[in-house]
């Protein structure tokens, strides 16, 4: 007998910021604020990074930061148009306009950043071109930041 079975996209928004995320326990291990970023186009990855600050000693060196470096070398363009960047903490200031310089055409985001996200300060830092998506696997990627800095306190 013949079932039918809808199709399920294994390339979804949750299964990509999974995979950020465990870039965001990588950089736990290491003693970094636990936040991960990859870079997708075309359902492939084509760059993934984590927080790096401090082996880095480099206060630019977050995770989308290096992320977005990382595409526009593997790409070999100054933009990034047809990318989603995947990041589990909501992107500051400083990583929102570069997402917006590098035209990313999608954000995903886990956990709100209620204190150096940039939607406390504004949303249109990344301009009307960039797709904004929050609260992917919202829950995992709060607990890891709020229980990384409760063992640093």
């Amino acid at each position: 007998m013949w079932y039918f079975r809808p199709m399920i996209n294994a390339f979804d928004d949750h299964y990509y910021m999974r995979q950020a995320y465990l870039l965001a326990e990588l950089a736990e291990q290491e003693g970094e604020v636990p936040v991960g970023a990859i870079i997708v186009q075309n359902n492939q990855i084509i760059a993934k990074a984590y927080n790096q600050v401090e082996k880095l000693a480099d206060a630019t060196a977050h995770a989308e930061m290096l992320a977005i470096t990382s595409a526009m070398d593997f790409l070999g363009s100054k933009y990034l148009k047809d990318c989603i960047l995947y990041v589990t903490l909501e992107p500051c200031l400083m990583c929102s306009g570069a997402i917006d310089h590098a035209q990313i055409k999608k954000l995903v985001y886990g956990a709100s950043d209620k204190k150096k996200g940039v939607s406390v300060y504004t949303p249109a830092v990344l301009g009307n071109k960039v797709e904004i998506i929050g609260a992917v696997m919202e829950q995992e990627c709060s607990d890891i930041l709020t229980n990384f800095f409760k063992k640093k306190r």
